[in-house]
């Protein structure tokens, strides 16, 4: 990346284009090698720096953008209020419930967000999901994939969805990759706690049960912010996802994708739940086992002996799975990992409406929600 940086310096773009694209196949991780179940089969970009980890949006949403497009060319609504893209909210199946947009600022950053909140009254305060999407992906297509606002309905529990800008991330990824994305009270996991603190102020959520959860890039923030925030999220869910300070920059970040980086220590146990497709071949599952090494090592530290574990393997809406549990002395579920046989780089038990799912095997939004509400501090 230095060396890239110093032939751009020198207005060598295209030797310095050649340089990353030379150190992405020597790594193995260049666009269109090692394509496999759940992985977009399109040519390869021009742009070798994209860093992309799901594939394309799906066709509900690439028509719903062309026909904006149209409209504006056309000059139909100017002024009116014509929603641009990310403006616009596609409801799932959800009755009753609301899900309104805002926009949080402080100190690390701004990001635009989505909360969905219940139909149903509450005289308790209510637990807070805090979702966070993968690579292309946006508020609206991670909700309608996941399903976890209908769940979140059920369960009277609210659900935060905050939204990667383009300016940050072309590709609309978290930058989990960076390190200055990866401490306590800068950059992205900044803007998200503070967004987090202020969305349980306002809506008297319980501070007992705040949890978050992510989907790849989305799953590697989760874990980051897990790492520097014990005190804020009682739960972490990482699906398809890596560890906390898997990499440095882009480079390592996309290495750590192929073969698992070690990640930081934990200063705190948090109690953790991992997915991963067993055939992934975006993020290694490898690293799904790195994920749950990084928590529950946390735990083997803190008592004499190592939590308990127990494996059972099960078919689950036609996968077959190998779910395991890690329990303290007292009973309580530490971690849990599901891996599931034959899925690939998406959400298990997902909608097919919504991108980089898979609607075969466990659903990964109940068995989260149910670890979640189990987990409360």
């Amino acid at each position: 990346m230095m060396t890239s940086a110093r032939l751009v310096q020198n207005k060598d773009v295209a030797s310095a284009t050649a340089t990353i694209q030379q150190a992405l196949a020597q790594a193995g991780l260049m666009p269109g090698q090692g394509q496999g179940q759940g992985q977009s089969t399109a040519p390869a970009s021009k742009d070798a720096t994209a860093f992309v980890d799901i594939n394309p949006a799906p066709d509900w949403q690439a028509q719903l953008r062309k026909g904006q497009a149209a409209m504006r060319a056309a000059g139909v609504g100017v002024g009116l209020g014509v929603p641009q893209d990310d403006d616009v909210a596609v409801m799932d199946d959800v009755a009753g419930g609301t899900f309104t947009a805002g926009v949080f600022s402080n100190a690390a950053g701004r990001r635009r967000y989505k909360l969905y909140i219940p139909s149903q009254p509450s005289t308790t305060p209510r637990p807070l999901i805090v979702m966070l999407h993968g690579c292309t992906q946006n508020p609206d297509d991670f909700a309608l994939g996941t399903g976890m606002n209908r769940l979140a309905e059920e369960a009277n529990c609210l659900v935060l969805y905050p939204e990667q800008d383009s300016a940050s991330n072309r590709t609309q990824c978290w930058n989990w990759f960076e390190s200055g994305h990866q401490a306590r009270d800068a950059g992205e996991p900044g803007i998200i706690a503070g967004l987090t603190r202020q969305i349980v102020k306002e809506h008297g959520a319980d501070p007992a049960q705040v949890f978050v959860a992510g989907m790849s890039a989305g799953g590697a923030m989760a874990a980051v912010l897990g790492a520097e925030y014990p005190d804020l999220f009682a739960a972490v869910g990482v699906h398809s996802g890596l560890p906390a300070g898997s990499g440095r920059d882009m480079i390592t970040g996309l290495q750590a994708m192929k073969k698992p980086a070690k990640g930081r220590t934990l200063r705190e146990a948090v109690p953790v739940i991992v997915f991963h497709g067993s055939t992934d071949h975006v993020v290694a599952p490898a690293n799904g086992d790195a994920v749950l090494q990084q928590y529950v090592g946390v735990h083997a530290g803190l008592h004499a002996t190592p939590l308990s574990v127990r494996h059972d393997d099960a078919a689950h809406g036609g996968r077959r799975c190998r779910r395991s549990v890690w329990r303290d002395d007292a009973g309580r579920a530490m971690a849990e990992q599901w891996v599931v046989q034959g899925a690939g780089h998406a959400w298990a038990g997902g909608n097919a409406a919504g991108s980089h799912t898979d609607a075969a095997g466990p659903s990964a939004s109940k068995e989260m929600l149910r670890f979640f509400l189990g987990a409360k501090r």
